[in-house]
């Protein structure tokens, strides 16, 4: 029987792995649907299940004022701190926060049923199992009772679906931690070491309302919209022609996925908006790519003709979300070697070095200099795993494998 840690990490998560499928299911019976963002009462849930564990949760409630403004209810992040020795402290960031689990689902979306080697329910993929995976890797890694240089940090936060500005970017700004490496909660056959930024713009077109019976007396703000969103789409087809070098991030893309506008059925609309999302790889200037934006959106508003005698088009854009891409910082190369072997080892597969289309959290402890990357368990694709979608699931294999590979590169880094 082999003694090496690798081996004693395994067979501990082996024989606590139905402990922490338990673990898991309880997480995802407390919803954390974003909106409305009502998340404190899952940090005390966690906290309570960790503590049973001996681990001791800071809790970290972010200022009511702070998170009402932002358009939530309540924000408790979480950090659970490991200190094993002088020597390099790595966190381990995943979101309790989920989107709601909308319609289509053929199981109970907060019940975390396992069904034929699959757990099912909202955050089962994204990524609750994460709290599991980090936490557990980390039991395991002091089940050896081995001397350690440095330290381990459970990042548990609450704000991913919203930006992340008041999750680990709240932690950081406030100067509550400040660790020297970090991974965050991600899929286990690939590690992710860049990916795209975000760009959400809220725009209002106003026109002049008018009876339907006499239309040309206003000045159509829904047909304005329809001419702006053409230019765009227009902007969206030119940026097919821009190609990333960072593989599995291919061009940048534009898409508007809210609109809401007029007063009735018998009213030509004076008001219409709408909200666009724009995807930007990790080459672009995000400051390039919203006076682009915003310089389109101000052409073809000025181009709209109204009726004769009527009120020109006008437009506000107001910026909602600026996410930076994640950028490769030199020092993640020792977590992302040490993953791809273990990740080889456990999976009987390569597991590749690769850029996301997604946004995450991640960029926040990037952009101070903090160096990170995403792993955790989950399937191949976002599209396997449901997440977003009705069935959400989780391989539970993936969860055990993915757990045993962290716990192995925490020894990695750590012993």
């Amino acid at each position: 029987m082999s003694t090496t840690p690798y081996a004693q990490l395994d067979a501990w998560i082996d024989a606590h792995f139905d402990e922490q499928v338990r673990f898991l299911q309880e997480l995802v019976r407390v919803p954390t649907d974003t909106p409305p963002g009502n998340n404190a009462p899952h940090a005390e849930r966690t906290a309570e299940l960790l503590h049973a564990f001996g681990f001791e949760a800071e809790k970290h409630a972010v200022p009511s004022a702070e998170v009402h403004a932002y358009g939530l209810e309540s924000i408790t992040n979480l950090i659970v701190r490991r200190k094993y020795g002088a020597g390099k402290t790595i966190a381990l960031n995943a979101h309790g926060d989920v989107v709601p689990p909308g319609e289509g689902w053929t199981h109970d979306p907060y019940g975390g049923e396992v069904i034929n080697g699959d757990m099912f329910g909202r955050a089962t993929a994204v990524s609750k199992s994460d709290f599991s995976t980090f936490t557990f890797a980390t039991r395991a890694l002091e089940s050896l009772q081995r001397p350690l240089k440095g330290s381990v940090e459970l990042h548990f936060t609450y704000d991913e679906e919203f930006g992340g500005e008041k999750g680990p970017g709240w932690l950081l700004a406030q100067g509550l931690t400040k660790p020297d490496l970090m991974m965050a909660a991600g899929f286990s056959y690939q590690v992710v070491t860049a990916h795209n930024g975000c760009l959400q713009m809220e725009v209002t077109v106003h026109g002049e309302m008018a009876h339907a019976a006499i239309p040309d007396s206003g000045t159509d703000a829904l047909q304005g919209a329809v001419h702006i969103l053409q230019a765009l789409q227009a902007l969206n087809a030119d940026y097919k022609k821009i190609t990333s070098q960072v593989e599995g991030i291919t061009h940048p893309y534009l898409n508007v996925g809210h609109i809401v506008g007029g007063t009735n059925t018998n009213v030509v609309p004076g008001k219409v908006v709408f909200k666009l999302d724009r995807r930007m790889i990790p080459e672009e200037n995000p400051v390039e790519v919203e006076a682009a934006i915003r310089a389109t959106i101000a052409q073809a508003a000025q181009s709209f003709d109204p009726p004769r005698g009527g009120k020109a088009l006008t437009v506000d854009i107001r910026r909602m979300l600026l996410a930076h891409a994640m950028q490769p910082l030199a020092g993640s190369q020792p977590l992302v070697d040490a993953i791809q072997r273990h990740g080889q080892d456990l999976f009987g597969e390569a597991i590749a070095a690769v850029g996301t289309p997604l946004y995450t959290d991640v960029r926040l402890y990037v952009e101070r200099g903090i160096p990170g990357v995403i792993y955790g368990a989950g399937p191949r694709t976002v599209l396997e795993s449901h997440a977003k979608r009705s069935d959400e699931r989780l391989h539970l294999e993936d969860l055990r494998r993915a757990t045993k590979v962290v716990a192995r590169t925490l020894w990695d880094v750590l012993a």
